[in-house]
């Protein structure tokens, strides 16, 4: 039978290759205009790409390259910032100072209300690279806006976060990133981190956009709302989180020097994969909490410095791509215990970190118990106690891999306390030389591999 003209079965065959070139064209077209986004100033066309898996939209600038995304920032909210209880930090521009361990051609924010009791509007946010070291201006072309699902105003709820859209900027690794943000409207109290031991900055007014730098004549050592930098790099398949205390928070290191042992960590992996090295390809993220203890949380509702077992899920498990896990806990648990802690139950806290990251393929390096002879906090009882959680530590019986840091830092006269070039004077706490040493004596093939095969 013969159909009409309108190219059916009884078509003449030109005229069918002629409609089915035609079919072909429109299914291109129709194609580029789902995928292809945004051009970047060099001519390289991008597509839109959500390679994170995490549910964001792309940003109106939003990428398109290849690559993975990696955690290059991050950092444990800690509480509510004493004095901004009922206004937040209305009115004023806050300008985040990050280091980054992985770059990357894309990025992507965290903010957290976690400790506000109000909703917290943010009507302005940007992200650029620092201009240089030590100062609140940026490199004019890297300024970027950013927007929360196309919208340059985002209301973060009372205990909540959010995240930004993804947008292009070339991002260094080992390099300071500005992540800014402006609310008009009382919320508090702030959610912060603070010993960020980096100077961040402050302006009176809205002020996200500005490269000079110039109205930002109030400085803090805090980190406020910014809780991670993402980013989609092409040198790193994955993070490595480190969860700590007060020794991985870096609370003696030079302030802005970027020498807490992770970062000295980080540097390490980059350089030994430069020499040529078979090492992973990962950044170094610190989830150090000044006083963390592995069981008990501190007070507060939520609370305040929660314990590492009610954080991991949010600051290990909510990182973006990890791959392998730092455990560096457990002084607290014993210093801070009213009368002897107990050894068994602070190792059975660690185990279960262990569990919890194996139940999710990764793999854990833990630390052993640093000496802190000579602090006000010494007992020979809590010594001892220290002594048997190493002991199991040493043995396997807790972690995948162990680092020895009590080993590379103790004094070899006087095992119970710091070499004196690596004590900061406190008798806890490491020098630049020590955390320097703690990163230097981290064996970077501990990191390989996943968690180990259940049997």
């Amino acid at each position: 039978m013969t159909r009409g003209r309108d190219g059916g079965a009884g078509a003449p065959p030109a005229r069918q290759r002629a409609l089915l070139a035609a079919i072909v064209a429109a299914i291109v077209a129709v194609s580029a205009a789902i995928y292809v986004g945004v051009a970047a100033d060099d001519g390289t066309t991008y597509r839109n790409a959500l390679a994170g898996g995490r549910g964001e939209r792309p940003g109106p600038a939003a990428p398109a390259s290849t690559g993975t995304w990696v955690a290059s920032w991050a950092t444990s909210p800690v509480g509510g910032e004493p004095g901004t209880e009922l206004a937040g930090l209305a009115g004023r521009s806050v300008r985040n100072v990050v280091h980054t361990s992985a770059g990357g051609t894309a990025a992507r924010v965290t903010l957290s209300n976690l400790y506000g009791q109000s909703a917290l509007t943010i009507t302005h946010a940007s992200i650029a690279v620092s201009a240089s070291p030590g100062t609140a201006a940026a490199l004019a072309r890297t300024m970027r806006q950013l927007t929360f699902t196309g919208s340059p105003t985002v209301v973060v709820p009372a205990g909540g976060q959010v995240i930004s859209d993804v947008v292009r900027i070339t991002v260094p690794h080992d390099g300071d990133v500005l992540v800014t943000t402006y609310s008009p409207t009382p919320s508090g109290p702030v959610t912060y981190h603070p010993h960020a031991r980096q100077i961040s900055y402050v302006a009176e007014g809205e002020h996200t956009r500005d490269t000079t730098g110039a109205a930002y004549t109030g400085q803090s050592t805090f980190w406020r709302y910014l809780t991670a930098l993402d980013v989609l790099s092409n040198e790193s398949d994955g993070t490595v989180v480190v969860l700590g205390d007060s020794l991985t928070d870096g609370i003696t290191s030079t302030t802005s020097a970027n020498n807490r042992w992770p970062d000295v960590l980080s540097d390490r992996l980059r350089a030994a994969l430069a020499a040529g090295r078979d090492v992973p390809r990962h950044s170094v993220v610190n989830e150090g909490i000044s006083g963390n203890q592995v069981l008990a949380d501190g007070l507060g509702r939520p609370a305040e410095n929660p314990s590492g077992l009610n954080r991991f899920d949010r600051d290990v498990l909510g990182r973006t791509n990890v791959k392998a896990v730092v455990v560096v806990l457990g002084i607290n648990d014993i210093l801070r215990h009213p009368g002897t802690a107990d050894p068994d139950r602070i190792l059975a806290g660690l185990t279960t970190l262990v569990e919890r990251a194996h139940a999710r393929g990764l793999k854990v390096v833990g630390a052993t118990l640093m000496p802190f002879g000579g602090h006000r906090g010494y007992t020979d009882a809590r010594e001892a106690v220290r002594q048997r959680i190493n002991e199991e530590i040493r043995a396997g019986h807790v972690f995948d891999a162990v680092a020895d840091f009590d080993k590379a830092l103790r004094d070899p006269y006087d095992p119970r306390r710091f070499r004196a070039d690596y004590d900061s004077g406190d008798h806890l706490h490491p020098s630049d030389k020590g955390y320097t040493r703690m990163a230097e004596t981290f064996d970077l093939d501990t990191l390989k591999g996943s968690a180990p095969a259940r049997l």
